[in-house]
């Protein structure tokens, strides 16, 4: 992270959008280059075409602090990841952190606000969006916990597709709960197929919330048994 951060920094003088993509450009050769340290090979399982030149919403699930690099390096088009406001406080980490994701505050409905405007500012700009619809860790037992509204909602707000993805071994390589169980492996990410939002309207969030569940779930269930 020493390493990275002048070149992030660097970066920053390119401007939210240029600057932004290149500091992405760093965090996937740092997450390339760590990984192969540490023992980890990433593996990518496509179970449906992925057209990397249109734009979509990427929602995952969330169970491992190991869930970040997987997604830097398996997307290869312009992105913004929504970040926890709380992440800023690390030395170093935070640092890039800030500088890399649209950050929300859910302290208030003003900051969470600000942070939808921010997501749809990006959209505008040709910028994919990342983010965890289950808002923090599952700590359920389940393949997933519920989800929040907001990718949906904002998916049909700006007529975005839903695209998938499935992070079925970070668990395995680091635990949430103890930070000295990393163990090398592989580490896969499926891209499901995307969901349409045509025809859609704001009385559909629900209804793609759950059709998104469902898919997700179910194929957990099917890779984490492989």
């Amino acid at each position: 992270m020493f390493v990275a951060l002048p070149f992030v920094l660097l970066s920053l003088l390119g401007g939210k959008i240029k600057g932004g993509n290149f500091i992405y450009r760093i965090c996937k050769l740092w997450s390339k280059v760590w990984y192969f340290f540490i023992g980890i090979k990433h593996q990518d399982i496509y179970e449906a075409p992925h057209d990397a030149t249109r734009q979509y919403i990427f929602v995952a699930n969330h169970i491992s602090y190991m869930d970040v690099p997987p997604a830097v390096i398996s997307l290869n088009q312009p992105y913004r990841v929504l970040g926890k406001y709380e992440m800023v406080k690390y030395p170093v980490f935070g640092w890039i952190y800030r500088a890399a994701v649209i950050l929300v505050d859910r302290s208030s409905p003003e900051r969470r606000a600000k942070s939808f405007r921010a997501l749809k500012a990006a959209l505008t700009h040709g910028i994919s969006i990342f983010l965890f619809p289950e808002g923090t860790f599952n700590e359920t037992g389940k393949p997933l916990k519920e989800f929040f509204d907001g990718a949906f909602r904002l998916a049909i707000e700006t007529q975005t597709p839903i695209k998938p993805l499935l992070f079925v071994d970070t668990n395995e390589r680091l635990n949430q709960y103890d930070i000295f169980s990393l163990t090398p492996g592989i580490s896969r990410v499926v891209y499901l197929a995307e969901l349409s939002v045509n025809g859609y309207t704001k009385s559909d969030v629900q209804k793609l919330k759950q059709l998104t569940y469902e898919a997700m779930e179910a194929a957990l269930l099917k890779y984490r048994n492989n």
